[in-house]
């Protein structure tokens, strides 16, 4: 056919190609501003920056560099970061220490890294997580890992979330100490602090009683406040006097209609507080508002040293012919030949293997483990659910109330913007608990299919593949105890948690006997992971027998 050139304008477009450039951006984040570990901010930008200079890429900016939670995407770094890119017409990658910095909300996060891909040309790359995203496996692989972070984020915040309404109810205040108060146990657990009034505390119960029996404004206490040294904001002098922590209570919204007598030392007797807030509701106005790459050495950098907690490097003894695992800090002598640590290694995998036969009651008994918190998660978001059409109907019903002259503009105002505060809490909640069931039962026959074949599949996998079945199974990595020639980790992934137990207690039964599911314990989620026969010497997997213990 002649002019095929002038039918060219009906062809499909191709997907954005690949820059193929050398330029690339990194960002850097942490969870809290108290995160000092080795995923620290300057600890990630070292290891990133060292990642692009052996790759021979271009950093051409920083992004991140402060604490941002990664549970949803809405971080005005990260955005920063995607505008940028998506600006640019020459960035190729964005590197970040982990896919877990990168994003922890799970597919969403993995979406938008194939946008990046897919419609820039753009590739995010882990520094401790090597794998390429343009192949079917390597994108295959990165999703895995971040619906694993977003399930594993979830499983703690729950288990954080219940450990903190525990405290409250038993009447600990789990928070920094409120003003005009000092922790004499600073550091300790909750339920170990000393919470007394301090100096400026003996001030502001003064307020409290020139407030209750000399009808003070508020801003003439904060006038006579500031002449004895103390310096306070009308608005937060409002808000304190309507916390009913000063008289020796707790309240939270994570234990909503509740008030429980607390621990801590009262500022003011709860007669006065009642005071003060009877007159402070009368007269108030309008509210205030060396070869990283290495195929023989996958568990370097991944591995600590139990010693110093230096990070354990690796090397060729080119008179040997083999390698050895050694810890990079001066004058530490922790090191092991590669083949004794993957040996360790592989005893603590073993411990996650499932045999076919039991394949089947482990996934269902996974799928009982999980109910529960599925169960709580989807109660809580029916109760914020409905919250939020009570807030919705609250501002309806205050603009028509509005529009037929029944209040004035200021009025309107004034509760609009109360009603709209409450809305962004709760759709910030709701934001929160995007993990659904849906997923439940793919993500438990990917994982139960990985421990079926696990060490196989370790053994014969690649570099990047063995790399990415650690990060899966141990976030936080190994540590190595010369002294007792063993490994351990600090924290396995809260979904894989339950495994090693499971199939301990299916292989404890007598070959024949039949395993009733009432039989298996509920089991709670592992954190920790590490033998127990302490200073054993462990050579070989079959000798290993490993506890677990909930990191605190």
């Amino acid at each position: 056919m002649k002019d095929l050139n002038l039918l060219q304008q009906f062809a499909p477009k191709s997907d954005k190609p690949l820059n193929y450039g050398k330029n690339a951006v990194i960002y850097t984040r942490v969870s809290s501003a108290e995160q000092e570990d080795n995923t620290s901010l300057g600890s990630q930008k070292k290891h990133c920056e060292n990642y692009a200079r052996k790759r021979d890429l271009n950093v051409v900016g920083y992004f991140g560099g402060t604490y941002e939670s990664a549970k949803t995407d809405d971080r005005k770094e990260f955005n920063r970061m995607l505008n940028f890119v998506k600006r640019s017409k020459n960035i190729t990658y964005v590197i970040v220490y982990s896919y877990e910095r990168f994003s922890r909300s799970g597919i969403n996060g993995a979406q938008i890294a194939d946008d990046l891909l897919k419609k820039y040309g753009v590739i995010t790359l882990a520094v401790t997580q090597e794998l390429d995203p343009t192949t079917p496996s390597g994108s295959f692989q990165q999703k895995i890992l971040f619906l694993f972070s977003q399930m594993d984020n979830e499983m703690r915040r729950e288990k954080s979330m219940a450990g903190m309404k525990e405290m409250l109810l038993e009447g600990y205040w789990i928070w920094e100490a409120p003003r005009g108060y000092i922790d004499l146990n600073k550091g300790g657990r909750a339920n170990e602090r000393q919470l007394v009034v301090s100096d400026e505390g003996k001030l502001l119960r003064k307020a409290f009683e020139w407030k209750a029996y000399k009808k003070m404004s508020n801003a003439d206490i904060t006038r006579k406040l500031k002449k004895m040294g103390m310096k306070i904001d009308e608005r937060r002098l409002n808000n304190l006097f309507s916390n009913p922590f000063y008289c020796g209570a707790i309240t939270s919204k994570m234990i909503p209609d509740q008030v429980i007598k607390g621990h801590h030392e009262p500022m003011v007797p709860v007669d006065l507080f009642l005071t003060v807030n009877g007159i402070r509701e009368e007269n108030r106005s309008q509210g205030y508002t060396k070869d990283p790459n290495n195929e023989n050495l996958p568990l370097k950098v991944f591995t600590k040293c139990d010693h110093c907690q230096g990070t354990i490097t690796g090397y060729l003894a080119k008179r040997k012919g083999l390698y050895y695992y050694k810890c990079r800090t001066r004058g530490c002598k922790n090191n092991r030949s590669a083949k004794a640590m993957h040996s360790l290694f592989k005893g603590m995998l073993e411990s996650f293997v499932i045999a076919k036969e039991e394949l089947e009651i482990i996934k269902i008994s996974l799928e009982e483990q999980f109910e529960n918190f599925f169960e709580q998660q989807l109660n809580q978001k029916k109760l914020l659910k409905k919250s939020l059409q009570e807030t919705l109907s609250k501002i309806e019903k205050i603009e028509e109330r509005y529009v037929v002259g029944e209040i004035d503009k200021d009025m309107y105002e004034k509760f609009k913007k109360k009603f709209q505060k409450e809305q962004d809490e709760i759709q910030k909640e709701l934001s929160n608990t995007t993990l659904n069931s849906s997923n439940l039962s793919k993500v438990i026959d990917f994982a139960t299919n990985i421990c079926s074949n696990l060490l196989k599949m370790w053994e014969k996998g690649d570099l990047h593949t063995k790399r990415a079945f650690q990060e899966m199974l141990f976030p936080e990595g190994i540590i190595y105890n010369r002294k007792h020639d063993r490994v351990r980790t600090p924290r396995i992934n809260t979904f894989f948690s339950p495994i090693p137990e499971l199939a301990r207690l299916l292989k404890g039964n007598k070959k024949g006997d039949s395993t009733f599911l009432s039989e298996i314990p509920h089991v709670g989620w592992k954190m920790g992971f590490e033998p127990t026969a302490s200073g054993t010497t462990i050579r070989r997997s079959n000798q290993l027998s490993y506890n677990h213990h909930v990191k605190n």
